[in-house]
């Protein structure tokens, strides 16, 4: 059953259509990743299917009951004027429990002061399995979980909301949503502001998550991870795929080469119409040829009115026929030639920037070595290096937190900054590409066509061919560098990159600010560049994809692991593991000492208990043995020899029970004085 169903959803801005004929449904456990170019319309999708924006067209429903939660992109201007702090905030959110709970303290404090009635005790019982129920004994562990996953220490709890950095916000209304567990969660690049702890942390969460989910992300391994479906979002349709990423891929090159033979057989058989209309059309089938040209009007002009073959994707042919409208004019034969001449053949990718990137030389085979390193700045050491060894055609990956170093560890490399201690030493015949996260390279008061030509001197004419490669059309060109969005700078940053022919390329995050279909894009070119790449990213899924060998930065530490990525995370999870079950084993240590303690302290008072005991008893039979020592002297003196007798029984016996009682006293004081 469906938790949620669109139907024929469209969205304008005017006269401009931004989608339309959006129709899709999702499961009650579905977890479906949106993917599509960027200005697609996903986010106007997403704010859509959560009721916060209304669709010109088409419909969306909601089964009853359901609870929705919806965390956009950015959160700068959530929670403005309030005060209190991200703890309170996520407590906020038990407050039934947290009254619920006064309640029961209230009901113990009233049996405790002696009012402990048949109907107390029995709503008590009630009212307390209620509260274990909803969660009351670990709503307080939840919110510990869900804040330190998500990056936040227990230093930050205490911050104030209207304090909280964009980010912050961002990953504090994440919290509550994890914790309000909605049925259908939406979520609109949740990633964004999270490290790759806390991105593995919400992976592991969603994975295990007791509801439906809908995403859109451009992290490809997230998706991987977390998703059982993916939407393709085009312009007129939205394709739905089974399984995670890497199946969707494989899957749409499947579809895609089944339309392209499709294609090819419908242009093949237009064409054979054609020639048959050309042949006929003036002879003495002339009915016939006109009849079939009329047919073919009418089927190439539903082609041009849908847009092309984008608007008849996931129908056949024979469907497509069943729709045609009637057309407005018969075509012409000239006419129908063109129109078929003109069809596009699909390809299969969504249109984006085209990047070529070539070595002018092969390098030596060595291309970098280091020894005892150690980089920052001075009095700031960021870390010290494990001696690395890169050869020609490899790659590494470096990763690590934010902070931990990795930017000036390029720098570094670049001779920018000299090494606190140790040396580097490059590699014979090296062309070095370097590709800044934040563009420093780039002069903000030059236009884009300017800044190429600084780079790189070419005529006019030729640089505006090149920059329409990367989509600076027209009078993109001539735009500011101040002005470009984080995506256009990292286009430009490519363009010029691609020009310098290098044969070790450093490139630092160079899939920020790019859609799905660039990041593809480029990691085909990186797959095939026949050089050398020093990577820093956090697109785990371009890292699976390239690394050769792991560069990890944790704790002031550099290690190299020589391996791909999957390697390096399952022996990463095996010391994890190792960890764990050292921990478990300290602990378990831990708990056996503590009951042995507590076994000793029982032991110990049940010691003392006795020898309480064995002082009492010895002291009544050193009182008897006194009493029947002055009974005996009393008879002695008498001369009553029966009676005699009987004491010294009886002073025999008690005599022996105290020697007795004495020696256990003896025992069990020398045990407590071990003890």
């Amino acid at each position: 059953m469906s938790i949620l169903t669109a139907s024929n959803v469209g969205h304008s801005f005017g006269a401009f259509d931004l989608f339309s004929n959006i129709s899709v449904s999702i499961p009650k456990d579905g977890k479906v990743g949106l993917v599509g170019p960027n200005g697609i319309g996903k986010t106007t999708l997403l704010l859509i299917l959560a009721g916060l924006n209304k669709p010109t067209a088409g419909s969306v429903h909601r089964a009853r009951g359901t609870r929705l939660g919806y965390l956009p992109q950015e959160a700068t201007q959530a929670f403005a004027g309030q005060a209190h702090s991200v703890y309170e905030e996520m407590l906020a959110l038990f407050a039934d429990l947290r009254r619920e709970e006064a309640r029961l303290r209230q009901m113990e404090a009233d049996m405790a002061a002696g009012n402990a009635s048949d109907e107390l005790m029995e709503k008590y019982g009630a009212a307390l399995e209620q509260f274990e129920l909803a969660g009351g004994y670990d709503y307080e562990l939840r919110i510990q979980q869900v804040l330190d996953g998500l990056g936040f220490g227990q230093e930050n709890w205490g911050l104030p909301l209207n304090h909280l950095s964009g980010g912050q916000k961002t990953r504090t209304l994440l919290a509550r949503l994890l914790l309000e567990k909605p049925d259908l969660l939406i979520l609109d690049e949740p990633t964004n502001h999270l490290d790759v702890a806390a991105v593995e942390w919400l992976e592991q969460t969603l994975k295990m998550w007791d509801g439906a989910i809908l995403l859109v992300s451009h992290d490809r391994y997230f998706l991987d991870r977390v998703a059982n479906t993916i939407w393709e979002m085009g312009r007129n349709t939205i394709e739905s795929y089974r399984g995670n990423y890497s199946a969707y891929l494989g899957q749409r090159q499947e579809r895609w080469e089944q339309r392209r033979q499709v294609f090819a057989a419908e242009k093949e058989r237009l064409e054979k119409e054609l020639d048959y209309i050309r042949r006929n059309i003036a002879g003495q089938r002339t009915q016939a040829a006109k009849g079939k040209l009329s047919r073919i009007s009418r089927e190439l002009d539903a082609i041009q009115r849908g847009g092309g073959l984008e608007a008849i994707q996931g129908k056949s042919w024979a469907e497509v026929s069943g729709e045609l409208l009637p057309s407005r004019h018969t075509m012409s034969v000239a006419e129908a030639a063109q129109a078929i001449k003109s069809l596009q053949r699909p390809d299969g990718v969504h249109r984006t920037f085209q990047v070529r990137l070539k070595a002018s030389r092969r390098s030596g085979n060595i291309v970098l070595r280091t020894k005892n390193l150690t980089v920052g700045y001075p009095g700031r050491p960021l870390f010290t290096a494990e001696d690395i060894e890169l050869h020609r055609l490899e790659c590494a990956a470096l990763i690590g937190p934010n902070g931990s170093g990795k930017t000036t560890f390029l720098r570094t490399l670049l001779g920018q900054q000299p090494p606190l201690t140790g040396a580097i030493q490059l590699g014979a015949s090296l062309e070095i590409g370097y590709f800044a996260q934040a563009h420093e390279q780039l002069n903000p008061a030059n236009s884009v066509i300017d800044e190429l030509t600084r780079h790189h001197p070419m005529f006019t004419s030729e640089a505006r061919n090149y920059l329409g490669r990367y989509f600076f059309r027209e009078d993109d060109v001539f735009k500011p560098v101040s002005a470009l969005s984080g995506g256009e700078r990292g286009r430009l940053a490519l363009a010029i990159l691609a020009l310098q022919n290098a044969n070790f390329l450093l490139l630092d995050e160079p899939t920020n600010h790019l859609d799905i279909p660039a990041q593809e894009m480029l990691q085909e070119v990186l797959e095939q560049f026949e050089g050398t790449i020093l990577l820093v990213s956090h697109d785990r899924y371009l890292v699976d994809r390239l690394a050769t060998q792991i560069w990890s930065l944790e704790d002031g530490r550099l290690a190299v692991f020589r391996g791909p990525y999957q390697e390096y995370l399952a022996g990463r999870e095996q010391e994890r593991e190792v960890a764990r079950e050292a921990v478990a084993g300290q602990r378990g240590e831990e708990r056996r000492a503590a009951n042995q303690a507590r076994a000793g302290e029982l032991a110990s008072k049940k010691r003392a208990e006795r020898l309480a005991q064995l002082e009492e008893k010895i002291s009544v039979l050193e009182t008897t043995l006194d009493r029947l020592s002055q009974h005996l002297q009393k008879a002695s003196e008498k001369e009553a020899f029966d009676k005699i007798q009987s004491l010294g029984i009886e002073y025999a016996e008690t005599e022996s029970q105290l020697e007795a009682l004495i020696q256990e006293w003896e025992n069990l004081a020398r045990e407590q004085t071990l003890a």
